[in-house]
């Protein structure tokens, strides 16, 4: 069983904060890092039953609560089996919380991919949207954080591999 979680705080309210969920795969999205992934992208506006997803990665919106949380189901690659989901909550007066959590088993060729490929890109790609709403919350620049040696290369192999098709 993979369990994987991202925290972050930020100085905001709720309501602002959640604009950040409510964004998401819009042309106007304040969470994901498009910019530098893969965008993320729906068949249909945010809400439950749109299906898309990310890169190779599909899922299906299980849940949305505008504003608080957002859960999806994995679709491919095959042999996740699970959800990942964003969520919001207020800890203090002023401070937002935000998690990312996945929750999955991996079968297959994935309990090879996962530990090795996947964890490593999804880790990146988390905190630099994070990194991302926390630049929007703040009204400050976003900061470009510099990929780990082994983020890049995989990337890179990613990347060579598109064009090759």
């Amino acid at each position: 069983m993979v369990t994987n979680i991202h925290v972050r705080d930020f100085h905001a309210s709720l309501s602002q904060a959640g604009t950040l969920l409510d964004s998401l795969s819009s042309k106007d999205d304040k969470l994901w890092p498009y910019d530098r992934w893969s965008p993320m992208k729906f068949d249909q506006p945010l809400g439950i039953g749109a299906a898309g997803g990310h890169g190779m990665i599909r899922y299906i919106v299980e849940e949305f609560r505008p504003g608080h949380f957002v859960s999806f189901r994995f679709t491919e690659p095959r042999g996740f089996i699970g959800t990942h989901a964003f969520d919001l909550r207020e800890v203090s007066p002023g401070v937002v919380r935000i998690r990312h959590v996945i929750r999955m088993k991996l079968k297959g060729a994935a309990r090879i991919w996962w530990p090795l490929v996947i964890r490593w890109l999804h880790d990146a790609l988390i905190e630099d949207a994070f990194d991302k709403a926390e630049a929007y919350i703040s009204s400050q620049p976003m900061k470009q954080r510099t990929l780990s040696l082994w983020v890049r290369l995989l990337r890179h192999l990613f990347k060579r591999k598109r064009t090759r098709r």
